[in-house]
């Protein structure tokens, strides 16, 4: 890919827009949770029936990943991200306007699609706008941007809520949509379209099937009561068995390829594959924690839901600070070494949260959760500079969806792994699930000791 940014300059309205179109993806992900009560109430549907408003947006997201991914490196960066914030817009005002629930659903799947366009590709149009000594800035950026937004959905959607009706969640992406697109459409470089590549129509098919069965394989596993029929206790495990068959088939499919939809090629790098684990087990080991922290603080310390989320925020909130300063850092020190570190603190941040008092303060609550968070911080942006930078400049857009399925990958199992701590322990399963992401975060500090190890032999020519 080539830029029309000087290799000393950035053009930091470009940016702007990549990381407006990321923080409206993401925000739109955990924003419409709040309403969910509110949103069946209106539509006169269950609680279970409205659950899809969120899932679907997060499905369609997953799905699209690494078709987008080839489309962006076949058709330029720029045009996928641009038509991502038409798609996104003009699904946002079908949302707002959906007179029913399966037209809510439909609309927040084509939304997902649109948001999927644009947090795909941001990596790939991060490494196009800076200059390469400058690239752990503009991860660091989008890592902060990320953090924002995860913090401020809740926060957002029930400041709308309050003065407004839940459409209005949805409608307030419109004129930030059009800005964003007006920005990006005028700011970003063209790029170089990969036009000898063709799309991939199996793998795309296969690659949907394998994740949308796992995703709700998953999401089943967590479901189930102990009076469900045998047939819907055993579907989840059915679902999971035909994602791991697609999966297998996909793997074949893909093998020989030059430039495959799953990135095998890049999975072939040791540092590449090995900085992708090391992003699941932290995504393993947040799962986890975000999951277990309310239900213990509520029902063992007995603090109120508004004070529970207000316990968790620091986690997310000190990665706004902590992710430019590790950004500055990876740029100037190895980012393995500082990753590695980031996780053994956020490690020794959960090990803090399972030896709490029987009777904390909040105090002693709160600082523990920012620990855990400053440990994320200086983790996350180190390791997704180092994901990037170290793909083939032709393969950026494969290595951004690299990156987006680690994090999906690592969601999807802490998910599945808070589901069996709680069915198994029952009350207990906080605390069985922050000893498990205690133990993912080790795994992957042990992780990031072999990725140092490989990266120093490798600048030793061996």
């Amino acid at each position: 890919m080539t830029s029309a940014i000087p290799a000393t300059r950035v053009n930091y309205w470009a940016v702007v827009s990549v990381l407006l179109g990321t923080f409206l993806g993401n925000l739109d992900s955990s924003i419409a949770n709040v309403a969910l009560p509110t949103i069946a109430h209106n539509l006169s549907r269950s609680a279970a029936d409205t659950v899809w408003v969120v899932t679907a947006y997060q499905l369609a997201v997953a799905v699209s990943v690494l078709p987008l991914a080839a489309l962006g490196e076949m058709l330029g960066f720029r045009r996928v991200f641009l038509w991502g914030f038409v798609v996104f817009t003009l699904a946002s005002i079908g949302c707002a306007l959906a007179p029913t629930l399966p037209l809510l659903v439909a609309a927040r799947a084509i939304q997902g699609i649109g948001g999927a366009c644009m947090s795909t590709i941001v990596p790939a149009l991060l490494r196009q706008v800076y200059p390469p000594k400058l690239v752990g800035r503009g991860v660091a950026l989008l890592g902060l941007t990320v953090a924002l937004s995860a913090a401020l959905g809740p926060t957002v959607a029930a400041g709308i809520l309050s003065v407004a009706g839940w459409r209005w969640l949805f409608a307030v992406n419109v004129p930030l949509g059009i800005i964003g697109l007006g920005l990006a459409s005028t700011m970003l470089p063209p790029g170089t379209p990969n036009a000898a590549r063709r799309f991939d129509f199996a793998g795309a098919t296969l690659s949907a099937l394998a994740i949308a069965l796992f995703i709700l394989g998953v999401g089943g596993l967590g479901a189930g009561e102990g009076a469900r029929p045998l047939q819907l206790r055993a579907l989840p495990l059915v679902e999971i068995a035909c994602a791991c068959i697609a999966a297998f088939a996909l793997i074949r499919h893909q093998r020989g390829r030059p430039a495959p939809l799953v990135p095998l090629d890049l999975l072939r790098i040791p540092i590449l594959s090995l900085s992708s684990l090391t992003s699941i087990c932290s995504y393993v080991a947040q799962t986890l924690a975000y999951l277990a922290l309310p239900f213990m603080l509520q029902h063992q310390f007995a603090r109120s839901a508004t004070t529970t989320g207000l316990l968790v925020t620091p986690w997310p909130l000190v990665i706004v600070f902590v992710a430019p300063l590790a950004g500055r850092l990876s740029d100037r020190h190895a980012p393995g070494l500082i990753g590695g570190m980031g996780l053994g603190i956020m490690a020794i941040g959960l090990c803090f949260l399972i030896g709490l008092p029987a009777s904390p303060s909040n105090v002693d609550i709160a600082w523990r959760v920012a620990v855990c968070g400053i440990g994320f911080g200086f983790f996350q942006t180190p390791n997704n500079r180092i994901m990037l930078t170290s793909a083939p400049h032709e393969r950026s857009g494969a290595a951004g969806g690299l990156m987006t399925m680690a994090r999906m990958i690592g969601l999807s199992l802490g998910a599945a792994l808070a589901a069996a701590a709680f069915g198994m322990y029952g009350q207990h399963g906080a605390q069985v699930s922050l000893v498990g992401a205690a133990a993912a975060a080790a795994i992957g500090v042990a992780v990031g000791i072999v990725r140092v190890m490989r990266t120093r032999e490798r600048a030793m020519g061996r």
